[in-house]
């Protein structure tokens, strides 16, 4: 499938075409916001002025009211031996508001962003079973799972503190398989998603070690697997010359699909307001997941791993507008669960950023450049440049006046 002939599609308003998207339910995305995903960390570094959207444990840090919103635009390049082709798309990436029920023990959170993207269509030369004849086949895909979520926050002790987030997966992608052969057959088949899945967090944040504003800080986040409720459309239609429909079977259906669970966790050290630096890893065994279709195809365990860090020249400083902004690096591997021609498929990325401050408020801005395959071993190469644009809104808000 992977010595496939890319087809050139460009659309505003989607993610670019991959066919690594033709997965499960899609590429799925991160809960970074702009500001972390300049660094390509975040699972353990608290956050006072950005919603820590990685981790529920660390929102009691929001001290304000905060509202964030952001967009992507991405362009990417996919490259085989006999050519390559270049796509562009973005989206609206994230909604995100959060403010303290308690101040510093108790911080609640909002928040709607896509959970997952389909958007692929190759075509390929397969055999034909019970002889020696082969066939075209295009291969389709399209559409993307949403997730709205409640995050919560409360500090245990003082430098302890849980988190638990619920989400809720609505949305669906269509695929379709089309052989063109005499008559030609289309097979689709669209999956709707409408269900709830969990997560926990923890977070260790230990205040003036080796001075008074070092901060050591760990953290930890668990996604419970989940069956979510899934309706199956299914059609088979046989097309004649003029692909006018001879005849076609539709069936729907309705069950469970199982998304395994996942664990994240991670490290980071910093000084005050003015540096911090961190390194975080994820695992996920994709083997128990399961699906109603039978396009899902096996998958296997896959991982990603990330060190990056942030800083801030001045955060006071009244003059020299430069040294209040707030710069972020990083640098990302991931493996897939996925193979493509028969062998692993692996990412390498480099993310860098930075924040502009308004006030209590902020523009932000973060890159990614990478790759993720290659055509020695996967037949494929998808070269990816990610923008990311967000705002950050503090403001106080549910406070009694006490004067008029």
């Amino acid at each position: 499938m992977f010595g496939c002939i890319i087809l050139t599609s460009q659309a505003w308003g989607q993610v670019a075409k991959s066919p690594f998207s033709q997965y499960a339910f899609g590429d799925t995305y991160t809960n970074a916001l702009a500001n972390t995903q300049g660094t390509g960390t975040g699972v353990s570094q608290p956050q006072f002025w950005f919603i820590n959207n990685q981790n529920p444990a660390l929102l009691i840090y929001n001290s304000y009211s905060t509202f964030q919103a952001g967009a992507l635009g991405e362009r990417k390049t996919i490259s085989n031996s006999s050519g390559s082709e270049k796509f562009k798309g973005g989206n609206m990436n994230y909604l995100v508001m959060a403010f303290p029920v308690k101040q510093r023990k108790w911080t609640t959170s909002l928040g709607l962003m896509p959970y997952s993207s389909m958007n692929y269509k190759v075509q390929s030369i397969d055999g034909i079973e019970g002889s020696n004849g082969t066939v075209l086949t295009t291969r389709e895909g399209k559409g993307g799972i949403s997730q709205l979520y409640w995050s919560n926050g409360v500090r245990i002790y003082k430098d302890f503190s849980l988190g638990l987030k619920a989400t809720y997966l609505f949305g669906a992608v269509d695929r379709s398989s089309k052989f063109n052969q005499i008559p030609i057959v289309v097979v689709q088949d669209k999956s709707h998603v409408k269900d709830f899945t969990f997560s926990l967090g923890a977070s260790y944040s230990k205040d003036s070690l080796w001075g008074d504003n070092y901060r050591l800080s760990v953290g930890a986040v668990y996604e419970m697997g989940a069956d979510v409720r899934t309706f199956l459309y299914n059609k088979i239609s046989s097309l004649g010359p003029s692909d006018d429909t001879l005849r076609a079977r539709e069936t729907r259906t309705s069950g469970y699909t199982h998304l395994p669970p996942s664990i994240t966790a991670g490290a980071s050290i910093g000084k005050g307001m003015k540096w911090s630096i961190g390194t975080e890893f994820k695992y996920q065994d994709w083997s128990s997941f399961k699906t109603m279709e039978l396009t899902a195809g096996s998958l296997d365990k896959s991982w990603s791993a990330s060190l990056g860090g942030e800083f801030t020249p001045d955060p006071d400083a009244i003059e020299g507008f430069l040294k209040r902004l707030t710069y972020r690096v990083g640098v990302s591997q991931a493996q897939y669960p996925y193979l493509a021609n028969a062998a692993k498929v692996k990412d390498l990325g480099i993310n860098f950023g930075f924040s502009i401050p308004t006030g209590r408020s902020s523009i932000d801005l973060a890159f990614k450049v990478g790759s993720r395959g290659n055509k020695d071993d996967n037949s494929l190469k998808e070269s990816y440049f990610r923008v990311y644009l967000g705002f950050t809104f503090n403001d106080v808000w549910f406070i009694k006046r006490k004067f008029d």
